[in-house]
């Protein structure tokens, strides 16, 4: 009986370790899942604004009333992960609102910091 016991013991640390190895992997990494979502979100990605690598990029030139503007996404490779959020959960005139989940916010923003390395 104490073998057994100690047998089914071993089992189910055995299969605990399997469960939590497999929770830690996936098939993509974090740094991929953010690049997939910094260039496709929701259909526009934020890379056509944002520039390649969060640089920033001209959008658009158009004149008005004369004068020349140009709308232009601003670098946002140097924002704190609480400005990211911030401003994806925000409202703009131009931006469009991508209805992020947190864990999709961490993996643009991982995804923004791995490229300066």
């Amino acid at each position: 009986m104490a073998r057994l016991a100690l047998v089914f013991t071993v089992l189910f640390i055995g299969a605990a370790i399997q469960v939590s190895l497999c929770a830690d992997e996936s098939f993509i990494t974090q740094y991929e899942y953010g690049q997939m979502l910094y260039e496709n979100p929701r259909g526009i990605g934020c890379n056509h604004c944002h520039g390649k690598a969060g640089e920033g990029a001209n959008v658009a030139t158009y004149m008005d009333d004369g004068k020349k503007v140009v709308l232009h996404g601003p670098d946002i490779r140097r924002v704190t992960i609480e400005e990211l959020r911030k401003s994806l959960e925000s409202r703009h005139r131009v931006m469009p609102t991508y209805f992020l989940t947190n864990n999709e916010i961490r993996a643009i923003y991982t995804y923004l910091h791995k490229e300066r390395e």
